[in-house]
């Protein structure tokens, strides 16, 4: 692995090898989401807790401070909204010249395997793995389901995670699951981060799917509204870094949201 690779890939896993990515890219295909009208605002008090930024190349330059900013992993896939057809139809939106000038420390694009466009999006992947290799940029696959959710499960999320993989993505940004979740970590061959998918009930829920994710052998996160839509973000944020980073049970990361959240 050339130095530029190795390097960018330090910058999002910590020395303890975990990571807890932020990511604000929901306008892409939602539009202003609830709690990220103004995004600059949302991440302004939760920067010191998370390790990197997933986000667009537009709320980037706009919303996003360029002085001490944490690592960004660019969104670069879509290309459809909530109101078209098939949230799967989805293209490289952003030109490796544009990820470069930018100086992202990896890209990140969705791949929508059993749809009727799996083969353009693995074909998305590799296209955009072939571009970045070329000069040490580090790719992260999302494995996207659409509007399908109960596609969330160990089979389904093991043959994503392996397809990315095989592909050449660095990181692998998939569901977690409730059942044979280690399963899906153990049959992929580079690391796994989590996503949060709709917002849960509780905040104890979060911290508990994510704890179990990290057992399973997870490295980190990627959350989004269940960070930032919390009723209490920065108590959530530090929760999570709690899990993430120093090896908190779901028991003292609790204690920790309820501290925080009554000095705040």
């Amino acid at each position: 692995m050339d130095w530029g690779m190795k390097n960018r890939l330090s910058k999002l896993f910590q020395e303890d090898g975990k990571c807890f990515f932020l990511p604000i890219d929901h306008g892409y295909f939602q539009g202003p989401t609830s709690c990220l009208e103004e995004p600059g605002k949302t991440i302004k008090p939760l920067l010191k807790y998370c390790d990197a930024l997933f986000v667009t190349r537009g709320v980037l330059r706009a919303c996003v401070e360029t002085v001490n900013s944490k690592p960004i992993i660019l969104r670069v896939s879509g290309g459809t909204s909530m109101v078209g057809k098939d949230l799967a139809d989805e293209v490289i939106t952003t030109s490796i010249e544009e990820i470069i000038r930018l100086n992202a420390t990896a890209v990140g694009i969705s791949v929508f395997v059993g749809s009727d466009y799996e083969k353009q999006t693995l074909l998305n992947l590799a296209n955009l793995v072939n571009e970045c290799e070329d000069y040490g940029i580090p790719v992260m696959a999302v494995t996207a389901v659409g509007k399908e959710m109960e596609k969330r499960e160990a089979r389904y999320l093991a043959l994503c995670c392996r397809i990315a993989a095989e592909l050449g993505a660095r990181v692998v940004k998939t569901y977690w699951c409730d059942e044979d979740f280690d399963k899906v970590v153990k049959g992929c061959p580079v690391p796994v981060v989590m996503a949060g998918g709709p917002k849960c009930e509780t905040e104890r829920q979060v911290l508990e799917f994510v704890y179990s994710g990290m057992q399973d052998g997870a490295v980190g996160i990627n959350l989004g509204r269940n960070v930032w839509q919390s009723p209490h973000p920065v108590a959530m944020t530090k929760a999570l870094y709690a899990i993430i980073h120093e090896k908190a049970n779901v028991k003292k990361a609790c204690e920790i949201y309820d501290e925080v959240k009554n000095k705040l």
